[in-house]
C-alpha cells in the first residue's frame, strides 16, 4: 500500500517586527509599512458622511475619505473625540438647505437629475438672505422689448439675467440688473456672481422657503419672459405662477451657484 504525505504549509507568515514595502524592497527603517510609487497615489476608504457616523467606536487616527462632506469631499481623521480635516479644524459635513453658506443661504441642492448634478459632489444654489429689491419693474422702463430670455429650468437664470441685460440696457433699477450688480462681503471673502432666477430656481426658493429661514414678499419676478410685454411672477403664499406686465413693482431676490 503506497503512503501520501499530506505536507500542511502556512499560508500566512505574521511576523510582528517586520517592515512592509510595497514597491520598494527597503522600506523606510522609520516605516513599518511604505508605499512607493510615482505614478499613483494612496486611496483610503470611501464612504458618505451617514456611513462615517455609522462607524462603532473609532479610534483615534481613523482616516477616511468622506464623499459628500462640503462641496467636493474631505479626508478626514478622527481624534479621539470627532472627525477632523487634515490640518486639525471641525470636519466639513454636507451642506443642508437653509445654511448660511457663500454669501447667502443654501436654496437648493441638486438632486440626481438636475442640470448641474455631478455625482459625489454637492452643487445647487444660493439665495439672498433677504430681498434685494421689495419693488422694482421687470423692465427699465423704457421701451418693451422681446429679450429671449425664455429659459425656465433650473440653471437657465444666468443665461436669462445676461439676456435681459443686453437687451434692455446696463442702467436703471430693474430686477435683472439689480440682481447682476448685487455684491456681498461675507467673513472677508467678497461675493459678486449673483444672477437673476428662472421660474424653476425661483420655485425652488418657494418650495424650501421654511427651510431658509427670514421673512419673504408675496410675489416675486423670475426672469423668465413670456412675451414682449409679459414675464413670469410667483406668489409665494400660494406658489402660484403667473403672467404679469413687466412694469408693475415686485420684489426680487438674486441667486448664486456653488
Amino acid at each position: 500500500m503506497k503512503h501520501i504525505l499530506f505536507v500542511l504549509l502556512p499560508l500566512f507568515t505574521i511576523t510582528t517586527n517586520a517592515q512592509v514595502g510595497v514597491g520598494t524592497a527597503t522600506p523606510e527603517t522609520s516605516a513599518k509599512f511604505e508605499v512607493s510609487s510615482t505614478t499613483k497615489g494612496f486611496l483610503p476608504p470611501r464612504m458618505s458622511h451617514a456611513q462615517k457616523n455609522a462607524i462603532a467606536s473609532p479610534v483615534a487616527g481613523l482616516t477616511v475619505w468622506c464623499t459628500d462632506c462640503g462641496l467636493q469631499g474631505e479626508m478626514q481623521v478622527y481624534n479621539g473625540l470627532s472627525w477632523t480635516n487634515m490640518i486639525g479644524g471641525n470636519g466639513r459635513v454636507p451642506l443642508a438647505i437653509g445654511e448660511n453658506y457663500g454669501g447667502g443661504k443654501v436654496a437648493y441642492i441638486f438632486q440626481s437629475g438636475d442640470p448641474g448634478f455631478v455625482t459625489n459632489q454637492t452643487h445647487g444654489f444660493i439665495v439672498s438672505t433677504s430681498d434685494i429689491s421689495a419693488s422694482a419693474p421687470w423692465w427699465n422702463g423704457v421701451a418693451y422689448t422681446l429679450t429671449n430670455a425664455t429659459g425656465t429650468a433650473l440653471g437657465t437664470g444666468l443665461t436669462n439675467t445676461n439676456a435681459i441685460i443686453a437687451s434692455q440696457g446696463n442702467s436703471g433699477s430693474y430686477a435683472a440688473k439689480l440682481c447682476a450688480d448685487y455684491s456681498v462681503t461675507v467673513d472677508g471673502v467678497f461675493y459678486d456672481d449673483w444672477y437673476f432666477p428662472s421660474m424653476n430656481e425661483l420655485d425652488k426658493i418657494y418650495l424650501n422657503k421654511g427651510l431658509i429661514g427670514g421673512s419673504f414678499s408675496n410675489y416675486y419676478w423670475s426672469s423668465t419672459e413670456s412675451s414682449q410685454t409679459n414675464a413670469r411672477v410667483q406668489n409665494f403664499l400660494n406658489g402660484l405662477q403667473t403672467h404679469q406686465w413687466k412694469d408693475p413693482a415686485y420684489a426680487v431676490r438674486a441667486i448664486r451657484s456653488f
